[in-house]
């Protein structure tokens, strides 16, 4: 039991009337350190976002065209035949294995580019339709955990599915079924870390999912490659049966967000779980739990719910502001990866650049929540990705690419920071009762601010790198409205919207 603990458990021995405790005084006491427990918890749920990265990214490798070679050499020539102009019987696909690819096994060759690319599409409809759809459930239902549950199992077992889909258009629908089930994954996993660490960990406590997104991200390459010579089936079995097991070790062994469980009237049970994520602090937590309300004084409080978030001004402001800057951060992180092509420099070395330099913002973005305000450095991230991405078109049209190429490193470095900041202070702006579904909305607008990027890339081809202008001045303009939130530096998270109100007008007061 550690020092600080010692004069509010002597007060309880010696009789005295003890200070008054609410729930979010009990949890940050009781995680007031960072235990192996908590890292294996985060590490168990985090994992989540591993395998998702696996099935967002899948297609690059199971939906690509495969290499051809020419058998009848007096009428086909590799470098200028074309394969859909020749007969069948004077080319074969390299290793003569038509199953290797999605293209080559539904003889998609010949297909229009709407066609090879409805898979791919057809996933991401299904992840805009299933977050829409997964808005509407109340945070009160089933739990984080539960939710998280359901939605990793759908999309795993989905993903073995597709290992017996027969034609394309069987694994259209599932690759549809696929986008759909794990569209929320990212934000049940990201409220069920966040709830349950204190304060003061979570900055460094909630960057440990984003790392393992990209650390996901970099194993289905390795992973694709020792089965590159197998069907792209095996690719799919290789990813969604690790993610099947996973799921069920999140059912029987991650542990329930504990604010859920105190907004649900499950104070027992949020104090068991407690117990089990701080071991050193058991003591303290036994003799507090008592102290709680009990059920039936918290079912008469007002209760809130998602359409609390459009009857209350604040919170409706508030969600519009957030969607409005991840709107920009959108265009910005999704964008620049796609303009990069109109910069003359190797295509395969420039995403291979842009997945690294994700890492180090998982390091860089803690330091920034711990040491400066949230809403300056959202503000300050997105002035600064914009004035590169604008100088970025300034130098492409003198020819510098080199340097150019560095500037679009750093927009889309800046576009991550963003993303990584936006996600930690939207916890902190919405209580628990609510978080589901803003947290939702955030990645509704990340995602839409996606959709419109091969628009505006596709415009700007006809001028060097003019989508880069586009995008700066998206994300520096849309950035602004940063100065219309509320700074949440060290504020603890609320349950209900009355804590919220209350908390917000405390930080307003001057102390």
């Amino acid at each position: 039991m550690t020092d600080s603990l010692a004069p509010l458990l002597t007060q309880i021995e010696d009789g005295d009337t003890p200070p008054s405790l609410n729930f979010d005084k009990i949890f940050e006491q009781s995680l007031s350190d960072f235990g192996f427990s908590q890292f294996l918890q985060i590490i168990l749920v985090g994992l989540a976002s591993t395998f998702d990265s696996h099935q967002i990214f899948i297609t690059v490798f199971t939906d690509a065209y495969p290499t051809w070679h020419c058998l009848d050499h007096t009428i086909c020539n590799p470098a200028t035949s074309d394969i859909c102009e020749i007969p069948r019987s004077a080319w074969d696909w390299d290793g003569g294995f038509k199953g290797k690819s999605v293209i080559s096994e539904f003889d998609l060759e010949c297909s229009s580019s709407y066609l090879r690319g409805l898979p791919t599409s057809a996933f991401y409809v299904g992840s805009i339709v299933g977050g829409v759809f997964m808005a509407t459930i109340p945070d009160g239902f089933l739990g984080r955990k539960q939710l998280l549950f359901f939605t990793t199992s759908a999309m795993s077992f989905t993903g073995i599915s597709i290992f017996f889909s027969s034609s394309i258009w069987s694994y259209v629908f599932l690759k549809f079924i696929i986008g759909f089930a794990r569209s929320q994954t990212g934000t049940y996993m990201f409220n069920l870390i966040s709830e349950r660490v204190s304060t003061k960990w979570r900055p460094r406590a909630t960057m440990i999912p984003f790392t393992l997104f990209v650390l996901g991200l970099m194993s289905l390459s390795g992973i694709a490659y020792l089965v590159r010579h197998a069907s792209w089936r095996v690719l799919y079995l290789c990813t969604s049966v690790p993610a099947a097991i996973h799921s069920i070790f999140l059912y029987f062994f991650a542990l329930e967000s504990p604010r859920w469980l105190h907004v649900q009237g499950k104070n027992e049970e949020a104090i068991e779980v407690l117990k089990r994520i701080s071991t050193a602090n058991r003591g303290y937590l036994e003799s507090v739990s008592s102290r709680l309300p009990p059920k039936e004084i918290l079912e008469q409080a007002p209760s809130s719910s998602i359409k609390d978030l459009f009857i209350r001004k604040w919170a409706f402001r508030r969600i519009v502001v957030v969607m409005t800057i991840m709107l920009g951060l959108g265009m910005m992180y999704y964008g620049v990866p796609l303009a990069v092509r109109d910069i003359k420099v190797n295509i395969y070395l420039s995403e291979a650049l842009n997945a690294m330099v994700e890492l180090p913002t998982f390091v860089i973005t803690p330091i920034l929540l711990e040491k400066f305000n949230r809403r300056s450095s959202v503000l300050v991230n997105c002035l600064i990705g914009g004035a590169l991405g604008v100088l970025c078109f300034v130098l492409t049209l003198f020819g510098r690419t080199n340097i150019a190429f560095a500037l679009e490193l750093g927009s889309f470095f800046c576009a991550r920071i963003g993303f990584n900041l936006m996600a930690v202070y939207m916890i902190e702006m919405f209580p628990t009762c609510v978080r589901n579904f803003a947290t939702t909305m955030l990645r509704q607008a990340l995602v839409v601010g996606g959709a419109c990027c091969p628009i505006i890339v596709s415009i700007g081809r006809n001028v060097p790198s003019l989508s880069f202008a586009v995008f700066g001045f998206a994300v520096s303009g849309l950035g602004l409205f940063a100065l219309l939130l509320p700074e949440t530096k060290g504020s603890s998270l609320c349950d209900t919207m009355e804590e919220q109100e209350q908390s917000d007008h405390a930080l307003k007061t001057p102390q």
